[in-house]
């Protein structure tokens, strides 16, 4: 079923709003109208009943009603709508006019001042009957009134014709200008929609203006214009990525095919076959890691790392990082210096991996006969890890694309060493936010260190079955 624009839904609900609002405001009319001629013709009844019992007061015997008779009709023919009808006891007819009205036999025994009302075909009447007694009468004679009504019910039903004429005009008429309305106050919103409908990967860089945006759509405005921020972001990250990988691939594939061509230029013994072999094994080592790293980072930006989370003690993992590049750095002449006790709930080889690219970056930096240093620390509502190491201080605008895939603060060393690819920080910022912690770098007067800041164990929030069963639906994920 096709969906109703919300101009038209706006339309309809401000037509439907009219339509209600004059249909209370035309029935109360209607209502209260009718109500205000009732009271008239009641007041009209009593006071013609009440001059009706002040003159048959000074009546007594049946002559007299015979001279009454022009004082009833001066009463009652000033009012041409106005019936009246005396009945003696017995039921004949002491005065009528005007002429006979052949009123209901139910009505002569209405309760008295209780106002009735009562249809001949077309005509409308209300009436009054009441029991008046006459001196030297032994019983009440009845006086009834009656009051021809009809132009009354006559003038509400062309009333009421005419309010639903109105009604489907006012309609009509409120459903345009609620388009007109609503087509008007949604043109900003219909510049968001074509300015989003614009937007393709070579206009990231436009942004809605806020200045002619009403204030109701001047926080959409500002979360699209964050999100094309964001977008653009990320495509030029994965712009320069894709770069990063062509050019970090370029270097081994074109060594493997220069040394290649170049061993089948010609015949040569086993020995030379050999280690152009061993010289092409090392090449493919290095793309091989370069393509893991790659993985692992993919699959940490699609959330498919999960750590595992037990309790893992920093300064053993740090000891046994110092055993492994202990030879290193006595060959560099390079002292590692740890100190500090923490603890975090985590994944040891992660940890491990994560802690070993800071150390492997801090040996290759740090100049012979220094020393690089390893501080944990515990506070009250985090575990804290530093390494920090002398060498040429970086510049404050690298320092938060240190982290960034295949970057490096130095562009003339972008093709590094055999063994580095740049992707070692991007792999333990990944490491580190699974941990849901955070890490940054600081750099002055010739010292550089990374931190990295966990939430201590009893202030994690996942269980170890927790992560069990996230591990089994990511493997679900993968499978599907």
């Amino acid at each position: 079923m096709k969906q109703l624009s919300l101009t038209t839904r706006l339309s309809l609900m401000f037509m439907l709003a009219v339509a209600a609002v004059l249909s209370v405001a035309a029935l109360s009319f209607n209502r209260l109208s009718q109500h205000h001629f009732k009271l008239l013709d009641q007041q009209v009844l009593f006071e013609k009943l009440e001059s009706t019992q002040a003159i048959l007061g000074g009546a007594a015997g049946a002559r007299s009603f015979e001279r009454l008779q022009p004082q009833f009709r001066a009463l009652f023919g000033a009012h041409r709508d106005l019936a009246a009808i005396i009945l003696a006891a017995d039921g004949r007819v002491l005065f009528a006019d005007p002429g006979q009205i052949d009123i209901p036999q139910r009505f002569r025994a209405h309760p008295g001042r209780t106002m009735w009302e009562w249809q001949d075909q077309q005509q409308m009447y209300r009436g009054i009957t009441a029991q008046v007694a006459v001196p030297d009468q032994g019983k009440p004679i009845t006086v009834m009134l009656v009051l021809d009504v009809t132009n009354h019910m006559s003038f509400f039903e062309t009333l009421q014709r005419w309010f639903w004429i109105g009604l489907i005009i006012s309609t009509l008429v409120s459903a345009g200008l609620g388009w007109f309305v609503a087509r008007s106050g949604l043109r900003p919103l219909r510049q968001v929609t074509q300015m989003a409908a614009s937007v393709s990967a070579k206009s990231l860089k436009e942004r809605i203006p806020l200045a002619p945006v009403p204030l109701e759509l001047q926080q959409l405005v500002s979360s699209f214009n964050a999100m094309l921020g964001r977008l653009d972001d990320a495509f030029v990250r994965l712009s320069n990525f894709s770069a990063d990988i062509a050019h970090e691939l370029r270097t081994p594939v074109s060594s493997l095919m220069t040394h290649t061509e170049v061993i089948l230029s010609r015949k040569r013994d086993i020995d030379t076959y050999e280690d152009n072999l061993y010289s092409n094994l090392e090449d493919l080592k290095r793309m091989s890691r370069m393509i893991d790293d790659m993985l692992f980072l993919a699959k940490s930006d699609n959330g498919l790392i999960i750590p595992g989370f037990e309790q893992v003690a920093l300064q053993e993992v740090v000891g046994k990082l110092f055993d492994y590049y202990q030879l290193l750095a006595d060959d560099r002449g390079v002292e590692l210096k740890a100190s500090g006790v923490g603890s975090v709930r985590g994944d040891v080889s992660m940890l491990h991996r994560a802690i070993s690219n800071l150390l492997s970056n801090a040996l290759r930096y740090t100049p012979k006969g220094k020393t690089i240093s390893v501080k944990i620390g515990q506070a009250s509502a985090c575990t804290t890890l530093t390494v920090e190491n002398p060498g040429e201080t970086i510049p404050p605008e690298h320092l938060e694309k240190l982290f960034d895939r295949f970057y490096r603060a130095d562009p003339a060393r972008r093709e590094g060493s055999p063994s580095n690819a740049g992707l070692g920080l991007a792999i333990t910022r990944s490491i580190v936010e699974g941990h849901q912690g955070r890490i940054w770098c600081t750099s002055a007067n010739g010292w550089t260190a990374f931190h990295m800041e966990f939430p201590r164990p009893e202030l994690s929030t996942e269980t170890a079955s927790q992560t069990e069963v996230r591990k089994i639906e990511s493997r679900r994920d993968v499978d599907a």
